[in-house]
């Protein structure tokens, strides 16, 4: 949903009765940025921001939310980034809650720099760069991972992001060539760890949301399924 996830987006669908909206994913350093560049050449829609002015428009798109709001959810802001100078400035902004570490692109250009998805196959790199940003932002910390990954085990990463101390693992439980969640990994992880599990992936309706609780998730995430800017059911009834 990149370039969809903006302030007026997120103000709107936190009218829905989310307890957190995310904005993003945004690269924040020189060498996502360069590479979300050469995303964009290919056509792909990604935000496109100039180094020098990507906290200010995330300050402002958080404000857009949170500024004049009786809403009392959470923003959390989804980061691309080899550094973690970024993202703990983007702790500090005073309307961000949550900064997640992205650990679930992937686009080649994001990989090639063994961001986004490629951490998870470096879980000791991961733990160490979540340990880090942990230890010195001024917020919650989510890390967002891609369960079925060629080589990658789901176990292992997690365990590695909830011994670094993140607050949350948002799982894209992510199945090759079906239509629904992979549950058993959602089951898996929760069976396996200790962590606030928000569970993503093919939740379209209620059914499917119920069916992600059950298998062990603490919370849901929404994204195709709100693309339009509204919900195809009703939160409540979850």
């Amino acid at each position: 949903m990149a370039g969809i996830t903006d302030g007026k987006f997120c103000e709107k669908m936190a009218s829905h009765g989310f307890d957190l909206v995310t904005l993003g994913g945004y690269n924040v350093d020189k060498s996502t940025i360069a590479a979300g560049r050469q995303i964009i050449q290919r056509g792909r829609t990604e935000f496109d921001f100039p180094e020098k002015e990507i906290i200010n428009h995330i300050k402002n798109q958080a404000h857009i939310i949170k500024g004049n709001s009786t809403w009392e959810g959470m923003v959390s802001v989804n980061i691309r980034t080899l550094t973690s100078k970024p993202v703990i400035e983007i702790s500090k902004l005073e309307d961000v809650d949550v900064v997640e570490i992205n650990a679930h692109c992937r686009q080649p250009e994001i990989m090639d720099l063994g961001c986004g998805q490629a951490l998870l196959k470096k879980p000791q790199k991961l733990y160490e760069f979540t340990r880090e940003v942990v230890n010195k932002v001024d917020s919650k910390v989510s890390v967002k991972i891609r369960a079925n990954v060629p080589g990658v085990n789901e176990i292992i990463v997690s365990k590695a992001v909830e011994d670094a101390g993140s607050d949350f693992i948002h799982v894209d439980a992510m199945k090759p060539d079906y239509d629904v969640a992979d549950y058993e990994i959602i089951t898996s992880i929760k069976e396996n760890t200790d962590i606030f599990l928000i569970g993503n992936n093919s939740i379209r309706d209620v059914e499917s949301a119920h069916h992600m609780l059950a298998a062990g998730a603490d919370g849901i995430s929404i994204a195709r399924a709100a693309i339009g800017g509204k919900l195809p059911f009703d939160l409540s009834m979850i």
